[in-house]
Formats: structure tokens, sequence, C-alpha cells
């Protein structure tokens, strides 16, 4: 049974949803703002918002019928049996409360010298965090069914992650932070474009309108290389517009990223980019790393 919900968590899609909160966090570092308590419940409360998403899409996938035997990702617990409908509802439903009830705590320990409309804009985010998690697969509004999918993603992970993250250690907002917002952001957008590639037909036969199904198998890597590209460029003018030159060393990944689109470009069986999420999402969750290793040596 514990094997059962550890699948339902997808803990492989974690380091991805930690790294807009570590690049949010070293650059609040560099800056002279370090808090541990921060740092901790940022962590804790993007993991309970990223398992919050992953039942809530096992279960709306379900109830939609794009779980099903022509999928080609790993088995959805809803759709395989191996959690019922009503057991994952449950699930989301305490997973909403505890990630509203670490996401209320975190803007507490950071309400020390943070104006007030900070204080409520945090309140209103939390809101649509659980929102957003929620519907992206689930009711007839389903953002993910619609093609809205990427944005949503460079919003949450990108500008949210490390933007966010970033403001609640300075208590002001830099806008300079979201060319590496960006970086993060592209780069889980470049996460979740593979996933709708190598998902594309069944999506198509199921009517989940991605942006894949809408633009087409080839158009879509030609996407998923512009995303790669705006992710580089994001970072490299960060670093030199800003002269935190030591950030430029996390732009050691982009070699391995340059090798995914080399078998990208190969790849002719949909099924065949499975493995690729997982380097992508480690590659990302590297880069955020080495963003932090390279303020802190230079």
């Amino acid at each position: 049974m514990i094997k059962n919900w550890l699948d339902a968590f997808r803990l492989r899609t974690l380091p991805l949803s930690i790294s807009g909160i570590l690049m949010g966090s070293f650059l609040a570092f560099e800056e002279g703002f370090v808090d541990l308590s921060i740092f901790t419940f940022a962590i804790i409360t993007t993991i309970l918002f990223q398992i919050l998403s992953n039942l809530a899409n096992d279960l709306g996938d379900s109830i939609k019928g794009t779980d099903n035997i022509n999928r080609i990702g790993p088995a959805r617990t809803v759709q395989s049996g191996l959690i019922s409908k009503r057991q994952m509802k449950n699930a989301v439903i305490l997973s909403s409360v505890l990630s509203m009830i670490s996401a209320g705590f975190l803007v507490y320990l950071s309400k020390e010298n943070m104006p007030s409309s900070l204080i409520i804009g945090y309140g209103i985010l939390t809101l649509c965090c659980v929102a957003a998690a929620i519907l992206y697969t689930i009711s007839s509004y389903a953002y993910g069914y619609k093609g809205l999918g990427d944005i949503m993603v460079l919003i949450f992970f990108g500008v949210i992650g490390v933007l966010g993250t970033f403001t609640l250690y300075t208590k002001e907002i830099n806008l300079s932070i979201l060319l590496p917002s960006f970086t993060i952001g592209t780069l889980s957008m470049a996460v979740l474009n593979l996933n709708n590639l190598r998902d594309h037909e069944n999506d198509s036969l199921s009517g989940k309108m991605t942006l894949i199904v809408q633009l087409g198998y080839n158009n879509g890597k030609i996407y998923h290389y512009f995303l790669l590209l705006v992710s580089f460029l994001s970072l490299f003018t960060f670093g030199i517009i800003e002269k935190k030159h030591g950030i430029l060393i996390a732009l050691i990944p982009y070699t391995f990223l340059f090798q995914h689109i080399m078998y990208v470009s190969k790849c002719k069986q949909p099924k065949e980019l499975d493995s690729e999420l997982k380097k992508v999402a480690l590659i990302t969750f590297s880069i955020s790393l080495l963003s932090g290793i390279g303020m802190w040596l230079i």
C-alpha cells in the first residue's frame, strides 16, 4: 500500500520542483539574505504542492480516460486500480490542506519587514497554487486539456518558484530575477514538453489538446529546442548584465543538453523520449545547484 502511494507521489518529479526554490534562495544568499527557516519551509511547501499536483493529475486523467492501456508512460495508480478514486480524492483534499498550512507558515516566517501588500499577495498566490495544481486535469475547465499547461509551468515553476522565493528573503521584488526565473521555467516547460511529445498520439485520441497536439510532433521538437535556447540565453544574460560571473558555471550542464537535443532530433518513436524526462529534470536541478556553488566560489 505504501509503495502505491509513493508511486502516486511520483518522487522523480521532486528535484524539478525544488530547482526554482534553490535558484531563488541562492540568489538571495548571494545578496546577504540568509534564513535557513525560510529555506527549509520553502522546500517543504514546494514538495507538498508538487505532490498535490501529481495526485490531482493521477485522478483527473483517470476520470477523463486519458490514462488507458495506450498510454506510454508509467502506469498511474487510479487507472490501474491500485488506489481507488475515493481514496485519491481524499488524498487530494488532505494534500491541499497540508500545502496551504505549510505555505501559510512560510509566509509567517518571512513576514518581518515585509510590506502588507506582499503578505496579502503571497496569501493569494497560495490559493492560486492549490487551484492550479488541481485544475490542471480536474473539472471541465482543466487547463492542461486546453494547451495552457506550458504557460502555467513557466509561471509557477519559474516566476513564482525563483522570483517568489527570492522575494521571501529580500521583502522586495527585483525584476532582474525574472531572467533566472525564465531559465528554470523554460527548462521545466521542456520536461512537460517531452511528456507531451511522448503522449501526443494518445492525448489526441483522448481529447487532451496539449500544445504538442496542436503543433504536431515535428513542430513540437522545434519548440523544444527553442525552450532550451531561451533557458541558456536567460542565464547567460543574467550573469553578464548583473556581473554575477560565478553563476555562469551553471552553464556547464548545457553540454549534456546538447547531447539531449541530438537524441530528440533523431528520435522517431515517441516512446523513446520517456527516459529523457528524468535527464532534463536532473540537469535542471544541477543547473540550480551549480548556480549556488558558482556564486559562492566567485
